[in-house]
């Protein structure tokens, strides 16, 4: 589309989750030690919690490709599931097929007995559940009794959970306390401040094949963090369309006008409509309070 046009050798705002573009944030990078020092010391339960768009379907990529051989894992992304069909969906995930046992009881056998063999064989099992504020309260109830399988030592499973902030609200009611007493370690996955913001658009343009550093003016950059809230997915969504309208335009560069253009057509965005209503305000008091009082409220 626009890569030849900057010089590109992919597109650097692509919203599909690609652990090439996981930029090393604080905030990220600390949810990934977390994750690693987690599995690796055998911890059962793990929560991950993060706005929507925040990375954390990014963030559970990226640990599956820094896991090695020795472990095993199985990846649900979309938990909107019976308890019957997790077990099913889990078992699947673990190479097992599900219609080969007539009943509940004889897979959740089955599933028991394939994880004590991985367990002698020295593999580590761990199921990660994405967009795990989704699952149905008996589901959630079915994760937790998963997670008592396990030898006279150690654990045969292990459970990371991927949830918006709603996960949360479900985890305090008095019914689901037990399985809130299981999660040991929980990690809330901050959004990017203005200098994180930076860092993240030098990295994801680095790795596309970017060479020119100042693509994105300081002034666009600004009205990206705020019409964004430092929220990833909206700042991808944001580049792309300023990218394409630079690119439409014949501009190397993107400005303040430029992406006021991306935010104004983007229906997530932080719009600046109180600012602009504060601006013809000012205009219309110049006549009367003067050119300072009209300077004053402009600043305000």
């Amino acid at each position: 589309m626009y890569e030849n046009f900057f010089q590109l050798t992919s597109m650097p705002f692509n919203l599909t989750p690609n652990p090439v573009f996981f930029c090393q944030l604080k905030g990220h990078q600390e949810a990934l030690n977390i994750l690693q020092f987690c599995i690796k010391s055998g911890e059962g339960f793990i929560k991950i919690i993060g706005e929507v768009g925040s990375g954390k379907t990014l963030l559970c990529r990226k640990l599956l490709e820094s896991l090695d051989e020795q472990y095993v894992t199985a990846y649900i992304p979309n938990p909107d599931l019976s308890p019957i069909e997790m077990r099913k969906a889990f078992a699947r995930e673990l190479g097992l097929d599900p219609a080969a046992w007539q009943d509940q009881h004889e897979l959740l056998t089955a599933i028991y007995q394939h994880l004590i063999t991985l367990h002698a064989a020295g593999k580590k099992v761990i199921l990660l559940i994405d967009e795990a504020q989704a699952l149905s309260d008996e589901s959630l109830e079915t994760v937790r009794l998963l997670t008592n399988l396990e030898t006279e030592n150690s654990k045969l499973l292990q459970v990371i959970l991927f949830g918006q902030p709603e996960l949360n609200e479900r985890l305090n009611k008095a019914h689901l306390r037990q399985l809130k007493q299981r999660i040991t370690f929980s990690y809330n996955l901050p959004l990017m401040n203005r200098e994180d913001l930076d860092i993240y658009l030098f990295h994801r343009l680095r790795i596309a094949g970017s060479v020119q550093s100042n693509l994105f003016s300081r002034k666009a950059r600004n009205i990206l963090h705020q019409a964004s809230s430092g929220i990833p997915r909206i700042v991808n969504i944001l580049s792309h369309k300023a990218m394409l309208v630079a690119y439409g335009r014949g501009n190397k560069q993107i400005d303040h006008k430029i992406m006021r253009l991306a935010v104004k057509d983007t229906d997530v965005a932080i719009k600046f409509r109180r600012y602009s209503q504060l601006k013809y305000a000012a205009y219309i008091l110049i006549g009367g309070l003067g050119l300072t009082a009209a300077i004053l409220l402009l600043g305000s």
